[in-house]
């Protein structure tokens, strides 16, 4: 097993605080409420801490799908949290898992930096396949632009 890793950063006008408590303690209730194609997240394993494996239910192009999401790790005082795709639709069948590490910090104007390190742990030698990674990070993008807004809409 190869693991190939790629760094990322973002901005957000929501403050670290505020974006950390909606992307990692309360996204369960907040994901669902902001993404109309989400459909449900339950706990499978564990407690909701470290080790906790997801099932977030989503509808796209008309099927509903799942996405299997294991804490890996929650660094609450540094707003720092890390997890893994283990399993389901966004898991290619050339990767292992895939982890990201996030951390956020203190932004222009009161917003955000996002941090993130992505580790894609593949079941060969090979790269991950180009096309893949550009279709994971668009996806990504486009939901952590729709939390925001959400977020900027409630506030």
């Amino acid at each position: 097993m190869a693991v190939f890793t790629f760094e990322d950063q973002t901005t957000s006008p929501v403050a670290p605080a505020t974006l950390y408590k909606a992307l990692v303690k309360d996204a369960d209730n907040i994901v669902p409420k902001a993404v109309d194609s989400f459909k449900s997240v339950e706990i499978v394993e564990g407690n909701g801490g470290t080790g906790t494996i997801k099932k977030i239910s989503f509808l796209e192009d008309g099927e509903t799908k799942f996405v299997l999401h294991k804490i890996e790790g929650i660094d609450e005082a540094n707003l720092g949290y890390s997890y893994s795709i283990v399993g389901g639709a966004a898991l290619p069948e050339t990767a292992e898992k895939i982890t990201i590490d996030s951390k956020l910090s203190d932004g222009p104007n009161g917003g955000s930096v996002v941090k993130l390190s992505i580790k894609y742990h593949s079941k060969g030698d090979a790269p991950p396949n180009e096309d893949e990674l550009k279709t994971g990070k668009a996806k990504s993008d486009a939901l952590f632009k729709v939390i925001e807004a959400y977020l900027l809409a409630n506030a």
